[in-house]
């Protein structure tokens, strides 16, 4: 188990765990009914998830499976769970592992690791007697014999006693992942599966599952045309078309709106930067691995960059600055770069690179409190415009540091409880729902991150506010007070929205590709019943565009008959549909129809442009 997994178990509550460990035994009764049902695999690594587990396996000798092959291996797996077998955990030396996997060239990996660890090699046995252990000499020179028909793998752990306590299960579908993630490693198959106490916790997450795959942004994106991954341009680096940049553009243009309006300045840095700028702050070599090789060109090292701050504090520095102009809000929607397994990687969530709707505030110690204030209220604000409810959809959460752990957090045990005190009266003062959660901090400050839930009810870190002591003093950042003394500024990081890329995910499953019309990249498209009536639909097009200059809006002038239209424009929710008939021409107007087919009736044409138009300029959520 890696020390990433053995932290995420320190961290959950009781029930977290059970179900954790619930789901671990599930995928060790998985594998053995493979077996038993005699699938011939090599086992590579199986680990619970925060929403199942998942198996990851080498098929060998042309042997094959699909997802038709569940219901069997779903019986055989309550078979085993029916048995009561027991999970038995046994520390074996070294030796002993590799002799036990040895035809396991993955194992034998894992096994690399565990002995580089100098961590204990555990293995667990499925349906073994505790009682009596089977020896090693039962082990043949070429592969284990099976001791009293009991399942062995190399694992950590921890299982639940036996499998009559793994509950409901199920296996969800099979996919292909590259070993640990790389693409430079074997392509293997993978089943993925979830698993609960209860045959109703069960049915709900299923259900759950099937309105979120309907939801699913990847799947949408592809309906709506909104944005693609292309082999040749690269994974984890999406192409938006014309319907998904005008989204991004609306959001992108409102962001910076919102923030001139909120006593921003914007500005323009580059995306490389020099390395020399990274160690100063901290972050290379500290991420290292997130970030991309280092170019050497002219002779100067070059990076793309994995955060915008370091540029920003170099605009600070600029030329000096007085406590007069403080605090400074320096904003910029930074195009950054971060590396991401290809395994990892997920439509738009989960990118290689994204622009992220960053801002970092310097200001005096004592301007901390408001401007964190200032920085959560306008969060709340976009969020709100959004549809999101507070402590429904998101909430907040206190991410603390370790004072004590020098090598995880910047060494300022009175900055650490400074910064941590501002975040918790802000969080207390506009009584936002907020929970605390220790050793989450940046390596330089504690933050408060944005916890948005997504549509399967699972929560990730959005983005995030962070008060900083650490990258000021780094890049020795300096203000001039009312003495004309030379003092260490504080430094507010914050996104009011986000990555655009994974806030673009997040608003396509929200609204189900449905979107407010202000967003929506085709806002009315004109239905003319037939050809006759298609100089007419024009005519009207150009009027809208007169009076509505920026509406997006488009014509149907194909050949099929007004009910396939009319669909074909729900299908791709368009918030208003226009038909143009002979009644229509005869009274110059428009006959208004909603995505959610309702009929608002004949209306003046410039009595719907007044209705639109409201709309929005208030980002009106209904229509």
């Amino acid at each position: 188990m890696s020390n990433q997994q053995n932290e995420k178990l320190e961290k959950m509550t009781a029930p977290e765990h059970q179900l954790w460990k619930i789901r671990h035994s599930a995928e060790h009764v998985l594998m053995m009914a493979m077996e038993n049902l005699g699938f011939r695999f090599h086992k590579a690594m199986g680990p619970a998830t925060s929403d199942g587990f998942y198996f990851d396996f080498e098929l060998l000798n042309d042997t094959s499976i699909s997802a038709d092959d569940f219901p069997r291996i779903e019986k055989e797996m309550q078979k085993i769970m029916q048995q009561d077998l027991s999970f038995v955990r046994e520390e074996v030396t070294v030796n002993e592992a590799r002799q036990l996997f040895q035809d396991n060239p993955y194992k034998q990996e894992w096994i690399d690791e565990v002995e580089a660890r100098k961590e204990p090699v555990t293995i667990y046995w499925t349906g073994k007697s505790k009682q009596k252990s089977p020896s090693y000499a039962d082990v043949e020179s070429k592969q284990t014999r099976r001791v009293e028909e009991a399942f062995v793998d190399l694992c950590a752990g921890p299982h639940v006693e036996s499998t009559s306590q793994i509950g409901a299960f199920k296996l969800l579908s099979i996919a292909g992942a590259y070993w640990r993630g790389s693409e430079d490693n074997k392509m293997l198959t993978r089943i993925y599966g979830t698993a609960f106490p209860t045959r109703k916790e069960l049915d709900e997450y299923l259900t759950l599952r099937e309105e979120a795959q309907k939801r699913d942004h990847k799947k949408l994106g592809k309906e709506l045309d909104l944005f693609f991954i292309s082999d040749t341009v690269g994974q984890g680096l999406p192409l938006f078309t014309e319907k998904g940049a005008s989204i991004r553009r609306e959001l992108e243009r409102w962001v910076v709106d919102e923030e001139l309006e909120r006593g921003y300045i914007h500005v323009s840095t580059p995306d490389l930067a020099r390395t020399r700028l990274f160690e100063i702050s901290g972050h290379f070599p500290y991420y290292a691995d997130t970030m991309y090789p280092v170019m050497e060109v002219d002779e100067t090292k070059l990076v793309l960059r994995p955060m915008t701050c370091p540029h920003h504090f170099m605009i600070y520095q600029h030329h000096p600055r007085s406590y007069r102009e403080l605090p400074l809000r320096i904003a910029e929607l930074a195009k950054l770069y971060r590396y991401e397994q290809s395994g990892e990687l997920s439509g738009l969530q989960r990118v290689r690179g994204f622009c992220l709707a960053d801002a970092h505030i310097f200001c005096r110690e004592d301007q901390a409190h408001d401007e964190v204030k200032h920085a959560l209220q306008l969060i709340d604000d976009m969020a709100q415009t959004l549809g999101l409810k507070r402590g429904h959809d998101y909430r907040f959460r206190l991410s603390q540091g370790d004072p004590e752990n020098k090598e995880k957090y910047y060494d300022d045990p009175d900055g650490w409880r400074k910064g941590e005190r501002v975040l918790k009266e802000v969080l207390d003062d506009l009584t936002a729902p907020y929970y605390e959660a220790a050793n989450e901090a940046a390596f330089y400050g504690p933050k408060i991150d944005v916890q948005m839930r997504n549509v399967y009810g699972k929560e990730d870190t959005a983005f995030t506010v962070q008060y900083d002591f650490c990258l000021p003093a780094r890049f020795e950042l300096k203000y001039i007070d009312e003495s004309g003394n030379n003092v260490q500024p504080v430094v507010i990081h914050r996104s009011s929205i986000g990555a655009i890329e994974r806030t673009l995910a997040f608003l396509i499953e929200f609204y189900a590709g449905a979107f407010p019309v202000w967003l929506h990249p085709t806002q009315v498209v004109l239905l003319p019943i037939s050809q006759d009536h298609l100089e007419y639909a024009g005519r009207v097009g150009e009027r809208l565009k007169e009076k509505l200059p920026g509406l997006r809006l488009t014509i149907d002038d194909s050949n099929e008959t007004i009910q396939k239209k009319i669909r074909a424009a729900q299908l791709q929710k368009t918030p208003y549909m226009l038909v143009v008939g002979k009644k229509e021409v005869e009274n110059q107007t428009v006959n208004v129809r909603l995505r959610t087919g309702d009929e608002l009736g004949e209306m003046q044409i410039d009595e719907f442009a007044n209705r639109i138009n409201e709309r929005i300029r208030t980002k009106a959520l209904t229509l």
